[in-house]
């Protein structure tokens, strides 16, 4: 009885081990007009609005601002910016129904894996470009 039980209950459990990797455009269709905020390990890590056209600004945790855009390769979502040239690819899934980022090539619950924390309409608070703030 104590096998069968513990078979149930695995069983149950085993949805929610699994992921759903989510492609370019339905992470365009679910990002953009949002800002969403990441964390790792329970601290803030950045936030980042999507803009339309694949365009973004990225927050990161020291209040600093980067303005980019993505695009999907080989089903990661690449992001380049204004500071750094060289495409950042991530891993989009959804586990639960949470939503989780991880540098392409590692794997689920990965250390470097961000967990979205939050998600919202409200733009983030950067200067304009070339504004000298």
């Amino acid at each position: 009885m104590r096998i069968w039980c513990l078979a149930l209950l695995l069983a149950a459990a085993e949805p929610g081990w699994s992921e759903e990797q989510i492609d370019g455009d339905t992470f365009e269709g679910m990002s953009t007009g949002t800002t969403m905020e990441f964390g790792r390990g329970g601290t803030w890590y950045g936030a980042e609005q999507y803009l339309p056209d694949r365009q973004v600004v990225w927050k990161y945790a020291d209040g600093t601002c980067t303005y980019g855009e993505w695009f999907e390769r080989n089903g990661a979502l690449c992001f380049v910016y204004e500071d750094n040239p060289v495409p950042q690819c991530w891993v989009v899934t959804r586990r639960y129904i949470d939503t989780f980022v991880r540098p392409e090539g590692t794997g689920p619950h990965s250390p470097s894996e961000l967990t979205v924390t939050s998600e919202s309409t409200e733009p983030l608070d950067c200067p304009a470009p070339d504004l000298g703030v």
